[in-house]
């Protein structure tokens, strides 16, 4: 029997959850290291222009093929495809690529509740820089922590889409989402106001040649293609989930430039928090995730009410974390839905131990599968799966749907610009064609072999 499509009660409720789903722990976690790593305002510069060549006309494309379909992406491709073409196959792709993702995303996100509740607690008051390095290494190397502390983040964001979409995801979304906001803007304030900041601004900010010499031109220019594609989760239908649950009465663009504009203010504002802190008390700036996890717990230690500051931050890092977990987990939820005709209730019990048994891996990599090392030495099981969604699945998936969209094999230019332009807005320049058939896929193309090459040169 068809279930009846559920539908958002609100346009802010689809901004807010779609800007959730691409603002998360690629904004706070990874953005800043990234961007410590790969050489500073040239790494951010780079970044900002895929977002607008690349990220936003794929994110108009995605939601016109979720919003036209009605449909995720288990099945969108089978509405929307031309009679005795192999689109459709691309979902097993796609939907791969949001399991992929949820398999390391949960344990972060657990790492996160965890060090919520230990600041809650006071274990970082009054603790060395050794004893704080102890905490993490105690919490990731704990095989029981590490799988408790996941399930917990699996169990909130499930429990949080079994109630529904309108009474859910986007009730729940909304309040995370303003309350992120308004917590980020607090911790920016303090953070520039803290002495030497300037330091931090500059080291942010401004290009370092040396650091880009270090990594190589192409595997900066890959990282900040990688951290678009990641930080937009495009690619593999988590933004087509909501463009089907939406209405016409907008064209999709402009959506998507709220979206885009969002999840930009939440990662350049991550870095407002974080680089000015670690100038000011002395702390290496780009010293990967444990950036987020030894770092910044030093830096609140020594901060005039620190513990307080300190809780902020980390209620923050939890709700960017499971805004992302729950629309991801929405998206997994509706493939059971459309694919299988499953009842709600019937695909979140069934993803959930789904989920947590993939998500295992990822918790065993820290501790009992410490010895894989997939990337080369001080690698993990992590940074395997993180490198296959976000610097392979988030790209080639993203052609996907370009081709989709501008192929008269495939969906074809003209339906695309139609749903794209349907209802009052910004439209979509149908003057783009010629780049987005030629040009941008070569973009993408080029970058991926070349990164790909030097990626593996230098390991």
């Amino acid at each position: 029997m068809q279930q009846e499509r559920e539908t958002f009660s609100s346009r802010l409720g689809f901004i807010l959850i779609s800007a959730g789903c691409a603002i998360g722990l690629g904004n706070v976690w990874r953005f800043p290291y990234i961007t410590g790593l790969y050489g500073g305002g040239f790494f951010v510069l780079i970044y900002f222009l895929f977002l607008l060549i690349i990220g936003l006309p794929i994110m108009v494309m995605e939601f016109s093929v979720g919003r036209a379909s009605q449909k995720s992406v288990a099945v969108s491709f089978d509405v929307l495809e031309p009679e005795g073409s192999k689109w459709h196959n691309f979902k097993w792709f796609a939907m791969a690529g949001s399991y992929l993702l949820m398999m390391f995303y949960t344990t972060i996100s657990g790492w996160m509740i965890a060090y919520l509740f230990f600041m809650i607690r006071g274990d970082f008051v009054g603790v060395t820089l050794a004893e704080v390095g102890a905490i993490f290494e105690g919490l990731t190397s704990n095989t029981g922590a590490s799988v408790f502390w996941m399930i917990i983040s699996c169990t909130l964001g499930f429990g949080v889409c079994s109630l529904g979409l309108q009474n859910g995801v986007e009730r729940i979304t909304k309040v995370m989402m303003s309350c992120l906001l308004f917590i980020m803007i607090a911790l920016v304030v303090r953070s520039v106001t803290l002495p030497n900041a300037m330091e931090g601004l500059s080291f942010y900010l401004l290009p370092k040649v040396d650091k880009i010499a270090e990594n190589g031109l192409w595997s900066t220019i890959y990282a900040a293609m990688g951290q678009a594609f990641f930080t937009l989760s495009i690619g593999m239908g988590c933004m087509a989930i909501f463009g089907s649950y939406i209405s016409k009465e907008h064209s999709l663009l402009g959506e998507s430039l709220n979206i885009i504009i969002l999840d930009t203010l939440v990662a350049v504002m991550s870095g407002l928090i974080i680089f000015p802190a670690c100038f000011s008390f002395g702390v290496n700036p780009d010293s990967g995730p444990g950036l987020v996890f030894i770092t910044l717990p030093n830096i609140f230690n020594a901060m005039p009410a620190g513990q307080l500051w300190g809780i902020a931050f980390y209620i923050f890092m939890v709700f960017a974390a499971l805004s992302t977990v729950i629309a991801v987990f929405e998206n997994i939820i509706s493939f059971g839905i459309d694919l299988f005709g499953w009842t709600r209730k019937r695909s979140v019990f069934i993803n959930f131990f789904a989920v947590i048994l993939l998500s295992l891996p990822c918790a065993f990599g820290f501790n009992i599968w410490s010895g894989f090392t997939p990337l080369g030495q001080g690698s993990s099981i992590l940074d395997l799966e993180d490198f296959i969604v976000s610097n392979n699945i988030l790209p080639l998936g993203s052609l996907v749907y370009v081709f989709f969209c501008v192929s008269r094999y495939g969906w074809g230019w003209k339906n695309f610009i139609n749903e794209a332009n349907a209802g009052k807005g910004i439209k979509f320049p149908e003057k783009l064609r010629f780049y987005l058939t030629f040009i941008l896929p070569v973009i993408v193309l080029i970058v991926f072999i070349f990164g790909y090459i030097e990626k593996f040169a230098l390991l």
